[in-house]
């Protein structure tokens, strides 16, 4: 018998212990969201001019970090071939003061088989 009224206060004393755990995510209104967004695209933009011709998309991704939108498909060539596109944005700035990314406020990064082949509007355009 003790060892149940142990047991249920141990579960009791528990969930009151946890019930008080909470993570304030926030949202992107705020002053303080709207400044982490201007930084966040301000490094990207510096980020972007460290990029070269010829890297790998692990070599983006170390560089630029974590894609905003990404996009992949296969591409059949003249050559009755497949060639790899993949289309990676990066938030560089801000359309709408919405607190939400859209691709309008990205830059794309564009690779073939898996080789950085340009970035901008003008790349994206041309696969």
């Amino acid at each position: 018998m003790k060892l149940k009224l142990i047991t249920a206060g141990l579960i009791i004393a528990t969930s009151v212990g946890l019930s008080g755990c909470v993570i304030s995510v926030g949202d992107h209104e705020s002053a303080k969201s709207a400044d982490y967004w201007q930084v966040q695209q301000d490094k990207n933009r510096e980020l972007l001019s460290k990029l070269s011709m010829g890297m790998t998309s692990d070599q983006v991704i170390t560089l630029m970090g974590t894609a905003d939108f990404s996009e992949a498909y296969i591409k059949p060539t003249e050559n009755q071939g497949e060639q790899s596109i993949k289309v990676m944005f990066y938030r560089t700035q801000w359309a709408q003061g919405d607190g939400k990314t859209t691709k309008d406020e990205c830059t794309p990064i564009v690779f073939r088989d898996d080789v950085l082949v340009g970035w901008g509007n003008t790349a994206y355009k041309q696969i």
